[in-house]
């Protein structure tokens, strides 16, 4: 253990790789604390209020936005961090920010965004989440961006493509490599994924587009509903279906710390390199692997292709496209701070502008251009 009570291979003041632009310490607190702070007090960060996850935010003020998303993923990251040992401050950072580049519209906007720029670099929303942080924020006379930790920017980057990775430098060697991210970075991912399979099932639930019958076909669901109503027999409505995907959330939690810890052991990892050397290690049971997919199968064929979903992602990609095509015309269309990005790069000038739109942002520039008498 470090002084901190942190486990030998965590990232820690002693082998963090430190920041782009060096900066005296912070005070009354430690840097890997600094960086979750900046995240939250982020413009990016204020804008996820209003960007989907699965249901536009007009379609109701109960369903879940990419703000209530990255709070409940950095619930989960850190107490499972607490668990491992590893740097909860970091791990939060990590989790708080890993969806600031997302386009408005969820995954719709982002497949828009991205056939919009196949001819151009192309759109990742992981990438322009680096991008947010490193570059588009404007806080600090001193540098653009946050100025986030090497192992921070990391994490954020959870996916790319190996040409893009290639001009990264350092922080793409290693999807060129094959080495992995810290254990804290690994952990948001999986942490991430936990929490949108059970908030986007609950969601679907309120919204009645799903039902409790149809969930008797998927085992994990089943089986937690069924402890849930031997627990408290006689249960129905929103507390069964609580105490069901708290149950699943627990039980997906705890298979995870359990697994990750065998798997840290079984290859002896000691230190921060050994885990970037390491195969992926944090992971779960090869006994919960199956249940889950079984579940992400169910959601996507009877959430996020259900037809009234789709209704609205078409709606949403027609926008994303529209936008882009008037600026593409005309980047006067643009405001003045893009329109001098668009000298320079019209195509990542208008993708930055788009991808850090809310929805209604989104729906409201639409109607600015395309509807008769929205002149303002």
């Amino acid at each position: 253990m470090t002084a901190r009570g942190l486990a030998s291979y965590a990232v820690c003041a002693g082998n963090t790789r430190g920041r782009q632009h060096d900066e005296p310490p912070p005070s009354g607190r430690d840097d890997f604390q600094r960086d979750r702070d900046r995240v939250i007090h982020s413009t990016a960060f204020r804008r996820l209020e209003y960007k989907t996850q699965v249901f536009v935010n007009h379609e109701g003020d109960l369903f879940r936005t990419r703000l209530t998303h990255s709070i409940e993923v950095a619930q989960l990251t850190r107490s499972i961090s607490r668990a491992l040992a590893l740097n909860e401050d970091l791990a939060e950072a990590i989790a708080l920010a890993h969806d600031l580049g997302h386009t408005p519209f969820g995954h719709a906007g982002q497949d828009a965004l991205n056939a919009c720029m196949k001819s151009h670099g192309g759109f990742e929303h992981n990438l322009q989440s680096l991008r947010t942080v490193d570059l588009l924020e404007e806080h600090y006379a001193a540098f653009d961006g946050l100025n986030l930790l090497y192992e921070t920017r990391e994490g954020v980057l959870k996916h790319c493509s190996r040409v893009n990775a290639e001009q990264l430098g350092e922080l793409g060697r290693r999807f060129i490599e094959g080495t992995q991210p810290s254990l804290e970075a690994q952990l948001a991912n999986l942490a991430d994924e936990i929490a949108y399979n059970n908030h986007d099932l609950d969601d679907g639930l309120r919204s009645g587009l799903i039902s409790l019958e149809q969930l008797d076909a998927v085992d994990l669901f089943a089986d937690c509903r069924r402890e849930a109503e031997a627990q408290w027999p006689g249960l129905r409505g929103r507390k069964l279906i609580h105490e069901t995907i708290r149950r699943m959330v627990d039980g997906m939690a705890l298979d995870l710390i359990a697994q990750t810890r065998i798997n840290i052991a079984r290859v002896g990892v000691v230190t921060l390199e050994d885990v970037r050397r390491a195969p992926r290690l944090v992971s779960y049971s090869d006994a919960l692997w199956p249940r889950l997919q079984a579940l992400k199968v169910f959601l996507r064929e009877n959430l996020y292709w259900h037809y009234q979903v789709l209704r609205m992602t078409d709606k949403a990609r027609r926008i994303i496209e529209d936008l882009f095509s008037a600026f593409m015309s005309d980047p006067r269309l643009l405001p003045p701070q893009y329109q001098a990005k668009a000298r320079i790069d019209k195509p990542r000038a208008i993708a930055d502008y788009i991808a850090g739109m809310t929805d209604r942002y989104a729906m409201k520039e639409h109607r600015r251009l395309f509807a008769v008498g929205e002149i303002h």
